[in-house]
C-alpha cells in the first residue's frame, strides 16, 4: 500500500503572496544565556515565533536543553500542561547563522557581558550585524539596563527602529515592560513596542533613559542592603526573606530573588551601577562576591543563598 499523502490545509488559503502577515509573526533573541531563554519562552508560549542566535551548535544545545528544564519545571508546578509545552518548544529555533533573522519583526539583544565597557562594544557590533540582515521596518531592541540604547545604536543606518525594553523576569507574576527611547527612537516604534507589550501580557511603561532604569536601580541596593543587615547579625537570612516579603507584600524575598536573577548577574548590575553613579550603596557585598567566586550563583547551580533540588525546590539556607 502507497504512503498517504499529506498537504498542509493552509496550501488551500490564501497564497503566501496574498496572506496578510501577523504584525508580530516572528521575533528574533541574540544570545539564548538565562535572560535569552526566558524572552524566548514568554514569547513562544503568546503563539510567536521565536529565532534564537547563540555563538556555536553546542550552546544552542544547551539552551534547548535548558528551557526543557524551566518548562518541566513550570509542569511540576501547575504552571503549564504537556501540551502546551510542546506547543511552546515547536515555536522555538536556534541557529547560527544572523542570516536566518530576515523574517523577524522584532530582535531582542540579550547578550552576557561581563563589564560596562565591554558591553557597550559586543552590543554595538552585535546591533550593525542585526542591522545588515534584517529588513528595514525590523524593530532591533536591547533587553540590557546598564547601557544607553543611544550610545549603541547611534552609528546605524536606522537608528530611529532601535528601543531599549527590558522584560522583568525576578518572579513569576513580574508583567512589566520598561521602554527607554533613544534620541534617535521614532514615534511608531515606540507604538509598535506597546502593541508587543500588550500581545505579551505586560504593562509598558517608558522612562527616561538612566542606567538601571527603575526596577533595577531599586532592586540592586535592596539586595546588597539585605546582605548588610545580615553581616551586621540584625537577623537571619530567612528572617530577613520573611520580613521583606510580608511587609511589602511581594512573593520572593531579596536572597531569594538573587537566587533565582544569579548572584553573577546582580554583581554585574551592581557593579555597572557602580561605575556610573559612584554611589557606595552599589557596592557589591563580599557575600555576593565570595559566593560568585565559590560558583554558587543560585537556583541555576543548585545553591547560592538556599539550597536547591533539580526540582527547583528551595531547601533551606545554604549560608547562615
Amino acid at each position: 500500500m502507497s504512503e498517504p499523502i499529506i498537504e498542509r490545509i493552509e496550501n488551500f488559503g490564501l497564497s503566501q503572496k496574498d496572506r496578510p502577515k501577523a504584525e508580530f509573526a516572528e521575533v528574533g533573541i541574540v544570545g539564548c544565556g538565562t535572560n535569552g531563554q526566558n524572552l524566548a519562552i514568554m514569547i513562544a508560549k503568546n503563539g510567536i515565533e521565536v529565532k534564537f542566535i547563540e555563538l556555536s551548535e553546542q550552546l544552542i544545545q544547551d539552551a534547548y536543553r535548558e528551557i526543557e528544564e524551566i518548562l518541566d519545571l513550570k509542569i511540576r508546578h501547575w504552571g503549564i500542561t504537556e501540551s502546551e509545552k510542546r506547543a511552546t518548544i515547536a515555536r522555538i529555533n536556534g541557529s547560527t547563522d544572523y542570516k536566518d533573522l530576515k523574517d523577524c519583526d522584532m530582535v531582542i539583544e540579550a547578550i552576557l557581558s561581563k563589564s560596562r565597557e565591554q558591553s557597550k562594544d559586543i552590543r554595538k557590533d552585535v546591533f550593525k550585524t542585526i542591522e545588515n540582515h534584517v529588513s528595514r521596518n525590523t524593530i532591533i531592541a536591547t533587553n540590557s539596563t546598564t547601557v544607553a540604547i543611544t550610545e549603541i545604536s547611534g552609528d546605524l543606518e536606522y537608528p530611529d527602529r532601535c528601543i531599549s525594553m527590558h522584560i522583568s523576569i525576578t518572579s513569576p507574576t513580574a508583567n512589566l515592560v520598561e521602554v527607554v527611547k533613544s534620541l534617535y527612537t521614532s514615534q511608531e516604534t515606540c507604538k509598535n513596542v506597546k502593541k508587543f507589550a500588550i500581545l505579551i501580557g505586560k504593562h509598558f511603561l517608558e522612562v527616561a533613559e538612566s542606567p538601571g532604569l527603575i526596577t533595577v536601580r531599586m532592586f540592586a541596593p535592596l539586595i546588597n542592603e539585605a546582605c548588610d543587615i545580615l553581616l551586621e547579625r540584625v537577623a537571619k537570612m530567612k528572617q530577613i526573606d520573611f520580613a521583606v516579603k510580608k511587609s511589602l507584600n511581594i512573593p520572593l524575598g531579596p536572597f531569594e530573588m538573587a537566587d533565582k536573577v544569579g548572584i553573577d548577574k546582580v554583581i554585574r548590575w551592581l557593579d555597572n551601577l557602580y561605575d556610573e553613579f559612584g554611589d557606595q550603596q552599589y557596592k557589591a557585598s563580599p557575600i555576593l562576591k565570595r559566593l560568585a567566586r565559590s560558583k554558587r550563583i543560585g537556583r541555576k547551580t543548585n545553591q547560592g543563598f538556599y539550597k536547591y533540588d533539580d526540582l527547583g525546590q528551595n531547601l533551606g539556607p545554604a549560608i547562615e
